[in-house]
Protein backbone atom coordinates (compact mmCIF):
# COMPACT_ATOMS: atom_id res chain seq x y z
CA UNK A 1 0.00 0.00 0.00
CA UNK A 2 1.07 3.33 -0.83
CA UNK A 3 1.65 5.94 1.70
CA UNK A 4 -0.53 8.99 0.42
CA UNK A 5 -0.08 12.34 0.82
CA UNK A 6 -2.73 15.16 3.08
CA UNK A 7 -6.02 14.86 1.25
CA UNK A 8 -7.46 18.16 0.31
CA UNK A 9 -9.44 18.07 3.39
CA UNK A 10 -6.43 17.71 5.81
CA UNK A 11 -4.96 20.23 3.61
CA UNK A 12 -7.74 22.71 4.72
CA UNK A 13 -7.31 21.86 8.74
CA UNK A 14 -3.83 22.41 8.31
CA UNK A 15 -3.76 25.99 6.80
CA UNK A 16 -6.62 26.34 9.54
CA UNK A 17 -4.49 25.43 12.42
CA UNK A 18 -1.20 25.71 11.24
CA UNK A 19 -1.35 28.93 8.86
CA UNK A 20 -4.03 30.12 11.41
CA UNK A 21 -0.48 30.12 14.01
CA UNK A 22 2.16 31.64 11.00
CA UNK A 23 -0.63 34.72 10.68
CA UNK A 24 -1.14 35.33 14.26
CA UNK A 25 2.37 35.76 14.82
CA UNK A 26 3.41 37.43 11.82
CA UNK A 27 2.78 41.24 11.95
CA UNK A 28 2.00 42.48 8.89
CA UNK A 29 4.04 45.54 8.76
CA UNK A 30 7.09 43.46 9.64
CA UNK A 31 6.17 41.05 7.09
CA UNK A 32 9.11 41.98 4.59
CA UNK A 33 11.06 41.86 7.93
CA UNK A 34 10.23 38.34 9.88
CA UNK A 35 7.56 35.90 9.48
CA UNK A 36 6.29 32.34 10.35
CA UNK A 37 5.58 30.49 7.56
CA UNK A 38 5.10 26.59 6.89
CA UNK A 39 5.44 23.93 4.14
CA UNK A 40 4.34 20.71 3.59
CA UNK A 41 5.96 17.76 2.38
CA UNK A 42 4.43 14.78 2.13
CA UNK A 43 2.81 13.27 5.64
CA UNK A 44 5.49 16.66 7.53
CA UNK A 45 4.39 20.27 8.39
CA UNK A 46 7.67 22.60 8.93
CA UNK A 47 7.28 26.14 10.94
CA UNK A 48 9.89 28.12 9.26
CA UNK A 49 11.08 31.37 10.33
CA UNK A 50 12.00 33.70 7.34
CA UNK A 51 13.94 36.83 7.41
CA UNK A 52 16.46 38.60 5.12
CA UNK A 53 19.83 38.04 5.61
CA UNK A 54 21.83 39.24 8.42
CA UNK A 55 24.49 41.09 7.22
CA UNK A 56 21.95 43.13 4.40
CA UNK A 57 23.29 40.47 1.47
CA UNK A 58 20.59 39.90 -1.04
CA UNK A 59 17.84 36.48 -0.44
CA UNK A 60 16.50 34.97 2.55
CA UNK A 61 17.10 32.90 5.36
CA UNK A 62 15.09 30.40 6.75
CA UNK A 63 15.56 28.80 10.09
CA UNK A 64 13.31 26.00 11.30
CA UNK A 65 11.29 26.41 14.29
CA UNK A 66 9.24 23.07 14.82
CA UNK A 67 8.45 20.14 12.49
CA UNK A 68 4.79 18.09 12.51
CA UNK A 69 4.70 14.62 11.59
CA UNK A 70 1.65 12.77 10.83
CA UNK A 71 1.61 9.02 11.08
CA UNK A 72 -1.49 8.03 9.29
CA UNK A 73 -1.68 3.86 10.48
CA UNK A 74 -1.89 5.34 13.98
CA UNK A 75 -3.62 8.52 13.95
CA UNK A 76 -0.81 10.46 15.80
CA UNK A 77 1.26 13.94 14.89
CA UNK A 78 4.64 13.83 16.37
CA UNK A 79 6.17 17.02 17.38
CA UNK A 80 9.63 17.65 16.96
CA UNK A 81 12.01 20.74 17.55
CA UNK A 82 15.23 21.76 15.99
CA UNK A 83 18.22 21.74 18.18
CA UNK A 84 21.40 23.56 18.16
CA UNK A 85 23.12 21.01 16.29
CA UNK A 86 20.75 21.47 13.33
CA UNK A 87 18.46 18.18 13.29
CA UNK A 88 15.32 17.94 14.67
CA UNK A 89 14.70 16.12 17.97
CA UNK A 90 11.05 14.78 19.29
CA UNK A 91 10.08 17.41 22.07
CA UNK A 92 9.89 15.47 25.52
CA UNK A 93 7.06 17.36 27.15
CA UNK A 94 4.64 16.31 24.60
CA UNK A 95 5.79 14.54 21.50
CA UNK A 96 2.85 13.17 19.76
CA UNK A 97 -1.00 13.47 20.03
CA UNK A 98 -4.13 12.77 17.64
CA UNK A 99 -5.00 16.36 17.65
CA UNK A 100 -2.72 18.76 15.89
CA UNK A 101 -4.78 21.58 17.17
CA UNK A 102 -3.23 20.70 20.82
CA UNK A 103 0.47 20.38 19.55
CA UNK A 104 -0.18 23.98 17.35
CA UNK A 105 -1.02 25.75 21.10
CA UNK A 106 2.02 23.54 22.75
CA UNK A 107 4.30 24.98 20.13
CA UNK A 108 2.46 28.72 20.79
CA UNK A 109 2.70 28.79 24.44
CA UNK A 110 6.48 27.38 24.02
CA UNK A 111 6.39 26.65 28.01
CA UNK A 112 10.30 25.29 27.74
CA UNK A 113 11.50 27.99 25.12
CA UNK A 114 11.92 25.22 22.29
CA UNK A 115 10.58 27.12 19.64
CA UNK A 116 10.79 30.74 19.56
CA UNK A 117 13.19 31.13 22.54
Amino acid sequence: MRDMAFSELELAQIDKIVGGLCRQRTRPELRNKLSLEYQVKRHDVTLIERRPHWDGSAGITEHGIAKLKFTRSTGQWRLLWMRADLKWHAYKPQSSHPDLKDLVSEIDADPWGAFFG
